[in-house]
């Protein structure tokens, strides 16, 4: 698709409402420094310019030991765009969250913009272990609540006194201060019953990897989301041979994939191996074949519109209204991805 080129813009704009449904707020995924090292800067510039342009409201950014920092990635994306958000993945064992909390409002006084935060609790254990946090897993996350908590108190403004487990701070002020507009959201990724736990205490929204949709239940306790990898297109043969052409067979990542959740203490890993063991050999919509070749981290859906649109529309059923999108390979991506939302969100489930 040509750089100029105005493609449907996804449903979230948020005074909108889509088919009676309050309407969605989708963000993309920027790419990773591993997977393009060189000219890693323009991939970053291309991504947020086609995500801009598509509507989504931001664009995740990724963190762990292995990837290029996540604020300087997110300051590329400012630098690059009118509005787009980051949504910066944010782990307790690399800064202070007053360090979080005065990025976020040097970025709102250098740019005026807003950014968003996904709270990580930390799901690599090999990065932990090289860093040298033992700390367990539901400890992790009654460490984030405490940590989100100071980050919310502190962009709230005014002297903040907090004394908890892992965090103690004394009249601790935020200067600058952060207009109310600006003032981050906060999403929390946690699949586990801490996680949702986390994201309730703190009234951020619970983002995980989600199950087929006939798996499902209705969210509880506040808002949520899911991160699915969405490839349709007007017929359900054609978004297949661009699914299986992107993410081939291969057995290197298939044996990677499996050392991964072996090593990981993750809920959402060991739920979505054993959901991909139980599937295997099916045909259907929700496809996890590039989780288990290691290829992303989060399920599929593929198909036609239709098709799409159905699995989406019972995920929205289920209360979710925050979906964060897979890299997008293609600006036109956006183009058909759109085009399945719409259906999803002004239609009944079928």
């Amino acid at each position: 698709m040509a750089a100029n080129a105005t493609i449907p813009s996804l449903p979230m704009q948020p005074a909108a409402k889509q088919g009676g449904l309050t309407s969605l707020q989708i963000f993309s995924t920027c790419p990773s420094s591993l997977d393009c090292p060189e000219r890693y800067t323009d991939r970053i510039i291309q991504a947020a310019e086609w995500s801009e342009r598509a509507g989504c409201v931001g664009m995740l950014v990724y963190t762990d030991n292995s990837l290029a920092d996540p604020w300087l990635v997110s300051q590329i994306v400012i630098q690059h765009t009118r509005w787009l958000a980051p949504l910066v993945a944010v782990q307790p064992v690399y800064m202070h969250p007053y360090s979080v909390a005065k990025m976020a409002a040097t970025i709102a006084f250098l740019y005026q913009r807003r950014i968003y935060l996904n709270m990580v609790a930390g799901g690599f254990k090999n990065d932990l272990v090289a860093l040298n946090d033992t700390t367990p897993h539901d400890e992790r996350y009654t460490r984030l609540i405490e940590y989100t908590e100071v980050i919310q108190r502190l962009v709230e403004g005014g002297p903040v006194t907090f004394e908890g487990q892992f965090y103690s701070v004394h009249r601790l002020s935020l200067s600058p201060g952060i207009p109310d507009e600006l003032r981050p959201g906060f999403l929390m990724s946690g699949s586990s019953e801490a996680g949702l736990q986390a994201a309730h205490a703190t009234h951020a929204t619970a983002v995980g990897y989600p199950e087929p949709p006939e798996s499902g239940s209705p969210a509880e306790n506040g808002p949520s989301g899911v991160r699915i990898g969405i490839v349709t297109r007007p017929k359900s043969a054609d978004a297949w041979a661009v699914a299986r052409a992107r993410f081939p067979y291969t057995r290197k990542g298939q044996m990677t994939r499996q050392l991964a959740t072996k090593v990981s203490d993750s809920a959402w890993h060991k739920t979505l191996s054993a959901i991909g063991d139980e599937l295997a050999g099916s045909a259907r919509t929700y496809w996890l074949e590039p989780f288990e070749n290691y290829q992303t981290n989060c399920p599929y859906l593929v198909g036609d519109y239709g098709e799409v649109a159905r699995e989406l529309a019972r995920y929205i059923s289920f209360g979710h209204r925050t979906f964060i999108l897979d890299i997008p390979s293609a600006e036109e991506e956006f183009e058909h991805t759109a085009a399945a939302f719409r259906a999803a969100s002004g239609g009944a489930v079928l």
